[in-house]
């Protein structure tokens, strides 16, 4: 009867542990599929206050599941979407009056932008578990073993490399993580060569920015050519180029009526055209009437 009675004990815990394990996969499932939810509104503001609940929740949830590739990929995409819209901008936005909170701000997107390529880069490992390694001692020979055919792929390559893109943007001084930008040039020219039309362009837009990342000069030719090929793309349902071009290229030449001509260009798209990119366009136009408002502050 004892073993009897620790049979049926242990079945129970199993079947407890299995129930708990298909609750997390079907939530997880759920918060994997929730970023078109955010992504399709249209007020920035409701998005700044909800989004961190969502973040913490799946952080939450992959304590307990930590190879669910849904939810890492959700948890990566959401840290950089809040530390892109609602704090690197609001840092961009405060270097001219408050030295002390753009500091503290750029500080605060470094951290939330590492958080989030820790997540894209545990999904990478996945599929190649060695990926990390190899990255660091030779980019480009680590991304040729990245297979084709798995979409995917593409989608874990683009967060893994914008993730760790952007981290390297908020921390020029850090020479450890400035010198890892070979790694995310290989992320991006590997899934470039997989799919370069992916969500419209976006893989040419991030191009366009990681032209200008370098502590050299702005490689002009490179951006010039993601920015029509991101152009063509997007056929017209994205601010981001607009930006990322004006920034790279326009404001370096001292380009004034270029630039001008970019920020209405960024205001002129229609934000309800693609639902999708509701949230990143808003945000945008109205980062790129900051712009226009400021002006003087880019060109002498």
């Amino acid at each position: 009867m004892r073993n009897v009675g620790f049979v049926l004990s242990a079945s129970l815990a199993l079947g407890a542990c299995s129930i708990q394990h298909m609750a997390i996969n079907s939530v997880g499932d759920a918060l994997a599929e929730s970023g078109s939810v955010f992504q399709s509104d249209d007020d920035p503001v409701l998005i700044s206050e909800a989004l961190p609940f969502s973040l913490k929740l799946l952080d939450s949830l992959l304590a307990a599941q930590p190879d669910h590739r849904g939810m890492l990929l959700a948890a990566a995409r959401g840290y950089l979407l809040y530390s892109y819209a609602f704090v690197s901008i609001p840092a961009e936005e405060s270097r001219f009056t408050d030295i002390e909170r753009t500091r503290a701000l750029r500080a605060r997107a470094r951290n939330l932008c590492l958080r989030a390529h820790e997540y894209a880069r545990r999904a990478l490992a996945l599929d190649y578990p060695a990926l990390a390694a190899e990255l660091a001692a030779d980019p480009a020979a680590a991304v040729a073993t990245i297979e084709d055919g798995r979409p995917h792929d593409v989608a874990t390559l683009y967060w893994t490399a914008a993730t760790l893109g952007l981290a390297i943007s908020a921390s020029r001084n850090e020479p450890a993580l400035l010198a890892r930008l070979p790694e995310v040039e290989a992320l991006l020219d590997r899934a470039l060569a997989l799919d370069e039309s992916w969500e419209q362009g976006a893989l040419h837009e991030f191009a366009i920015s990681l032209a200008g990342a370098g502590t050299g000069p702005v490689d002009e030719q490179a951006a010039e050519t993601h920015y029509r090929r991101a152009l063509e793309l997007a056929a017209g349902t994205r601010a981001g180029p607009y930006l990322a071009y004006a920034e790279v290229v326009a404001i370096p030449r001292q380009d004034r009526e270029r630039f001008t001509g970019l920020m209405e260009q960024a205001l002129a798209v229609d934000v309800n055209r693609e639902p999708d990119q509701r949230l990143l366009n808003v945000i945008g136009q109205q980062h790129a009437r900051w712009y226009l408002e400021n002006i003087d502050e880019f060109f002498l």
